[in-house]
């Protein structure tokens, strides 16, 4: 049975591709990538059916990494599809919460920083009004994270 993870932000063009793709890569690294089905979207429906931002797209392949996703927006049904539910920042953390007022999904949803061994922040920044290294510091946070999310989520597997 594959593992779940699903990431979100507020549009799905920047950071949530950017930790899809990230951490497909790291799997497929890892050639683990048939235990998983990775997703991402927002909690806004402002971009549905958009690529990644161009600038993400672009930061991202001088990594060698696709951000080849379509944004969509963050469904209820998604607590149900879904093992592991990582949020970018504060905010869509909250947005996500308040879909699940009862709390029975609360154990699935995490901030993405909560798996960083490198960075310290609150939150994976929000980088779409900022200049271009900002989409470069992004990235930075979600592979930093992806590894340990990834280590996370195999420990957790182990324990079943």
């Amino acid at each position: 049975m594959k593992t779940k993870v699903l990431f979100v932000c507020l549009g799905n063009i920047c950071r949530s591709p950017a930790a899809e793709g990230v951490f497909l890569d790291l799997i497929r690294k890892k050639q683990i990538s048939d235990q998983f089905h990775v997703d991402s979207a927002g909690t806004s429906g402002f971009h549905a059916g958009e690529k990644a931002d161009r600038r993400m797209r672009d930061k991202a392949k001088e990594r060698g990494i696709s951000l080849e996703s379509l944004s969509r927006k963050f469904l209820e049904s998604d607590f149900e599809d879904f093992d592991f539910i990582i949020c970018m920042d504060g905010q869509n953390f909250k947005n996500v919460k308040r879909l699940d007022p009862s709390g029975h999904y609360g154990h699935k949803v995490f901030m993405m920083v909560e798996f960083c061994s490198r960075f310290k922040v609150h939150e994976v920044p929000d980088p779409y009004y900022g200049s271009e290294d900002g989409f470069n510091h992004v990235l930075d946070i979600v592979e930093d994270a992806s590894e340990g999310l990834l280590k996370y989520i195999i420990d957790e597997n182990r324990k079943k």
